[in-house]
């Protein structure tokens, strides 16, 4: 049986308080706390589901948390379940941005457990009992006023402050927001870098006139060929084509 030097309200409310006495004064209900200065003063448990009464406890009267109890010192002190919801707390509380929208509730409260200064608050944007919900931490000084049931902040939303534990939900609606950016930034880089590169390198009109180029008009690839003129007469009938091709004979010609 140790006890930390942290805690979250949440874990001191869900363990069953036990006495030196050895006796068991039921599980923890809430906390009372000083809102002005940021400080945990103590918590309740009810001793019994069929009473209203509460039993208030100090901070300095625990010793020790172990998996399902929390042990603590001396006697409580007896209360009404009405008085008891008029001491001061910020737990369940709302919270608003510096527009006056709401944002969400404090879900938790950590805290050091030798002096109950609070750390940072959780803040949930849905109901913190259903499983799994988001957790976001607000610091102290994002704080500007408090009153009692709602708490005033200078954020803007909730992705002003850092997020403690996400949801499964939340978490895979980063992380495809998160690829969808790398994608998008990849893809604007690649654009960048064709533009560039088509600046550097333009196009390249050819002009066939020019002498760097091949192609001319002035030579025609038909130069030295023989007419077919010079093959026929005036009458159109074949002349002798021997004088195209040298002494050419038709004796030795086995067709002829």
């Amino acid at each position: 049986m140790t006890l930390p030097d942290k805690l979250l309200l949440t874990d001191l409310l869900r363990h069953r308080v036990r006495c030196d006495q050895g006796i068991d004064h039921g599980i923890g209900v809430s906390c009372w706390m000083h809102p002005p200065v940021h400080r945990v003063l103590g918590w309740a448990s009810k001793p019994s589901a069929l009473k209203l009464s509460r039993d208030i406890w100090k901070l300095n009267q625990l010793r020790g948390v172990a998996d399902q109890e929390v042990f603590v010192k001396g006697k409580p002190s007896i209360s009404d379940q009405v008085t008891f919801e008029r001491i001061p707390t910020l737990f369940e509380a709302n919270i608003f941005n510096i527009k006056g929208e709401r944002l969400g509730l404090i879900a938790d409260i950590a805290f050091e457990t030798n002096t109950g200064v609070i750390l940072y608050y959780l803040i949930s944007r849905s109901d913190p009992r259903i499983p799994g919900t988001s957790r976001w931490r607000l610091m102290i000084n994002k704080i500007i006023d408090q009153q009692p049931g709602m708490v005033s902040t200078n954020l803007v939303s909730l992705d002003d402050i850092p997020i403690s534990k996400a949801s499964l939900k939340y978490d895979l609606f980063r992380k495809s927001k998160k690829l969808r950016n790398q994608f998008n930034e990849l893809a604007d880089r690649a654009s960048s870098r064709l533009e560039g590169w088509l600046d550097d390198r333009p196009f390249e009109q050819i002009d066939p006139l020019s002498k760097e180029s091949n192609f001319s008009y002035e030579s025609d690839p038909l130069d030295g060929w023989e007419n077919d003129d010079d093959f026929l007469d005036s009458d159109g009938r074949l002349r002798d084509t021997t004088r195209f091709s040298g002494d050419i004979s038709t004796d030795d010609d086995p067709w002829v």
